[in-house]
């Protein structure tokens, strides 16, 4: 972190600059090791929102082990940005969850149960009917649906064929070679990202994406949407605060 400037700068934004989506997760963790209320998530959701961020992601699962289904009805009454919800679909009560609050995005993860984290992206062409048949529940309700997928074209190909409107690449891999070789870790995303152009699907990204390696990554995926971003921010905000941090993250989005 040491290379990381902590002064307080405003971000310049530009029209086509990737929005910045803030994963909460981490803070429901937080509150949910000691009980109470402590750090309050619905504060720091609209604190997030006044910082600068231009959405809110939570991740609830099963065993809200850090987003409680509470948590997300009483966070649409706040967020005033875009609100989006990942999760397994596979889950009936996560469908439930989804379509009783509206989220203006719904991202699907096939997770399993008691996944730690989220750790690969859907295999579209195996799970086209599936995919279809749910993508197609929620985009009945008005809302917007993007998949997580590998940096694998075929996948993002598959994915175009299921209805979705956007896909979210699983940065992950970029993540752990960025520092090896940047060229080599970005180039199957740029890829991905140009087929993703080609098929007509907006295109999102998140995991593992931080003040290091993100410039290069906003700067090289053509038509990047908007980044989720949630353990690395959180990290981040305990030496720079909340505030200087989502403006850090900004301006790496800006260029």
């Amino acid at each position: 972190m040491d290379n990381i400037s902590a002064t307080f700068v405003l971000p310049q934004i530009s029209i086509y600059m990737a929005r910045l989506s803030v994963n909460i997760n981490k803070i429901a963790t937080l509150r949910n090791s000691r009980g109470g209320n402590n750090p309050d998530l619905i504060q720091v959701a609209k604190d997030c929102e006044r910082f600068g961020a231009q959405g809110i992601t939570v991740h609830p699962r099963p065993d809200e082990r850090h987003i409680r289904y509470v948590d997300v009805a009483a966070l649409k009454k706040i967020v005033t940005t875009e609100f989006n919800i990942e999760g397994n679909c596979e889950e009936k009560k996560f469908i439930e969850l989804v379509l009783s609050n509206q989220p203006e995005q719904v991202t699907l993860v096939p997770d399993v149960l008691g996944q730690l984290t989220s750790n690969h992206g859907w295999d579209t062409i195996a799970n086209r009917s599936y995919l279809t048949d749910m993508i197609g529940l929620f985009k009945a309700e008005g809302i917007r649906v993007s998949i997580f997928v590998d940096p694998d074209p075929r996948m993002v190909e598959g994915a175009a064929l299921t209805g979705t409107d956007r896909i979210e690449l699983y940065t992950e891999g970029y993540a752990s070679h960025f520092h090896r070789d940047k060229e080599a870790a970005i180039a199957p995303y740029i890829a991905a990202a140009e087929t993703a152009a080609a098929a007509g699907l907006g295109l999102n990204a998140g995991h593992d994406l931080d003040l290091h390696n993100l410039k290069y990554f906003a700067e090289n995926i053509p038509g990047l949407l908007e980044v989720s971003i949630g353990h690395a921010l959180i990290t981040d905000a305990l030496y720079y605060g909340l505030e200087n941090t989502i403006q850090l993250y900004l301006r790496q989005l800006a260029g």
